[in-house]
């Protein structure tokens, strides 16, 4: 007899495996708890995705075409990467682990494929040639991910520590007190930068900006280095 299969979606299936994701972290997710999720047996999954990979190659090819629909290029290459740094990063912000599912995918994707290819294009005017474009958009896309990734766990800890019965007082708190127990050769500038709130830049839009334009401009330097290496 032949199996008949099961009345679920793809689309169900992106959908609840988004929300556990967000529920849990990526630690958590497991191809059962969606299964339990959804009400299915397990099984059933492998209907439409292979494995749990297979899944999660899905999740990001979504994450690829969301961030097509809403980059716009306008510009020169510094300003159309400059727009799409900001659109990845708030794609990304939007979406729980997506960040690691970037990562931890291969472009074997149609929607990666276009993503990757639409990075490219935004360099693709520079004298730059091929392989210093894929390094230009290699650590490009790396800084932004690591600084969506760094922001999302640090949240995580934050609320981890404050959930712990044993934390009588704020992270903050418990820092300080560390700090002023430490020498000053020890602990003595990271404590004068903590007090005064310098890492309370640490995942907001100032740093992103000041951390792209750093990238940006090691970019534009290589790129006069190379057109004086031409004439």
């Amino acid at each position: 007899m032949k199996k008949q299969q099961p009345q679920i979606s793809e689309e169900k299936i992106l959908e609840a495996s988004w929300e556990l994701l967000r529920e849990g972290g990526i630690e958590k997710f497991s191809m059962r708890r969606l299964a339990d999720r959804l009400g299915i047996q397990a099984p059933s999954l492998y209907w439409y995705f292979k494995s749990k990979q297979n899944l999660y190659q899905r999740l990001a090819n979504q994450i690829s075409k969301i961030i097509l629909e809403e980059f716009h290029s306008e510009g020169d290459w510094k300003e159309q990467l400059t727009g799409l740094a900001g659109t990845i990063r708030s794609v990304l912000s939007r979406y729980p682990c997506s960040t690691q599912l970037m990562m931890m995918t291969l472009p074997h994707e149609p929607d990666i494929i276009r993503f990757t290819n639409r990075m490219m294009l935004c360099v693709e005017s520079t004298p730059l040639d091929q392989e210093q474009k894929m390094q230009v958009v290699t650590t490009f896309v790396n800084y932004v991910y690591y600084f969506v990734l760094d922001d999302y766990q640090h949240e995580r800890n934050i609320s981890a520590i404050l959930k712990d019965e044993g934390a009588a007082a704020l992270p903050s708190e418990e820092m300080i007190r560390l700090l002023d127990s430490m020498s000053e050769t020890e602990a003595g500038l990271f404590r004068r930068m903590f007090k005064s709130g310098v890492f309370e830049l640490m995942g907001t839009d100032k740093a992103f900006e000041f951390g792209l334009k750093l990238i940006l401009l090691g970019i534009e330097q290589v790129i006069k280095e190379q057109e004086k290496y031409l004439r």
